[in-house]
């Protein structure tokens, strides 16, 4: 799976291509940490967005495209996506470590796709951002 993406700084906002991959990947971190918060505010503490902020993205990401689209994120959108690309291996943690099945099974994809997501969100940004 590619998860390279660049990112131009817009304004105050990020613009960029995704794959239909990526943003799948991206809604699927989002769907589950959303379906395994018991409360509002355990998914403001994970993710530092509520249900309907949470949903909101959500729709904004999702889509039948097959083909690279271009979308402009804000800053607290790229740090929710982070986050839940970030917090969904956390949740298969079990007293024998990591179920990398159990992951799989669940979100469709390997851990390393949602690390290499988050890490590179996070370097796009860093090259959009510096002079």
């Amino acid at each position: 799976m590619r998860t390279r993406i660049k990112l131009t700084r817009v304004g105050e906002a990020f613009q960029g291509g995704l794959t239909a991959t990526q943003t799948d990947l991206m809604c699927e971190a989002l769907s589950t940490l959303d379906g395994w918060a018991s409360t509002d505010e355990a998914l403001v503490g994970r993710l530092g967005a509520d249900r309907e902020e949470v949903g909101r993205l959500y729709d904004k990401l999702q889509g039948d495209h097959k083909i690279p689209r271009e979308f402009t994120l804000t800053s607290r959108e790229l740090h929710v996506v982070h986050a839940a690309l970030t917090g969904v291996a956390p949740m298969f943690l079990t007293s024998g470590g990591f179920s990398e099945e159990a992951f799989h099974n669940r979100a469709g994809f390997f851990r390393e796709n949602f690390d290499a997501m988050a890490s590179n969100i996070i370097s796009a940004v860093s090259e959009a951002t510096t002079p």
